[in-house]
């Protein structure tokens, strides 16, 4: 389900920021503006590690696979929320922190390659279809955010995240990543590894959750179209699911 987006001011707070980079929204304040923004859309935030000097990422691990891009409690899918008041306690006490937010709870989110994305995200709007929030990360990667497919009696419905990354169902949604329980992602604003690299919004979080079935034909055949284009595309696995 979509949370109602009925903060007026927050809205107008959010206007303001969506297309600011990452570190000039946490330079001038943009970022708890953001966070809570999301927040109120129903995302549920825990904070994350991120980017840092030496090994690359705040939570010192040498050689950390994924620097500034996993969450810093292994408690992350119960610490998850969208409390107002816990979320801008964090962000004021981990003035540097990244957040995740926890999929499959009130939604998901479908990852797929950037120019994949951008080209599905063109097709959709033209044909009128409903797109709900969107992000694009600089590491490549496009999120679709959606409704959840919910919480079904029969375990055997859940759709993991992790069935798009083995080998033998890339053919069938190349490079198409879909989050869901267990798995999460970065939430803009976010920092990655590298200059001026982050996450931001292209569509924010006031946008209703569509259902992902409604996207997800032109997303996988942008997937096929621009599959192969980059050879190093399976490389950037989707952010682990576990830590």
């Amino acid at each position: 389900m979509s949370a109602e987006f009925g903060d007026r001011s927050l809205t107008g707070k959010l206007s303001r920021w969506l297309r600011r980079r990452p570190e000039q929204a946490a330079d001038d304040g943009g970022r708890e503006v953001l966070l809570l923004a999301a927040a109120s859309a129903g995302l549920p935030l825990a904070p994350a590690a991120h980017p840092a000097p030496g090994y690359g990422c705040s939570c010192d691990r040498v050689g950390c696979p994924t620097p500034g891009r996993h969450p810093v409690s292994f408690a992350w899918q119960t610490q998850s929320t969208t409390d107002r008041a816990q979320i801008e306690r964090w962000a004021r006490h981990q003035p540097q922190a990244n957040f995740i937010t926890a999929t499959g709870m009130t939604h998901d989110v479908l990852d797929v390659p950037l120019d994949a994305g951008r080209e599905a995200l063109d097709r959709l709007l033209e044909a009128g279809v409903e797109v709900g929030p969107v992000a694009e990360s600089d590491d490549g990667r496009m999120l679709f955010f959606t409704l959840t497919r919910g919480t079904p009696e029969d375990e055997d419905e859940w759709w993991p995240c992790e069935l798009d990354c083995h080998p033998e169902t890339m053919d069938e949604h190349p490079g198409l990543r879909w989050h869901c329980r267990g798995s999460y992602v970065l939430v803009p604003p976010a920092r990655l590894p590298g200059d001026d690299q982050g996450v931001r919004w292209v569509r924010g979080p006031e946008h209703p959750l569509p259902d992902p079935l409604s996207l997800l034909e032109v997303l996988t055949d942008a997937g096929a179209r621009h599959v192969g284009q980059d050879s190093d595309d399976h490389a950037h696995t989707a952010w682990p699911t576990r830590r």
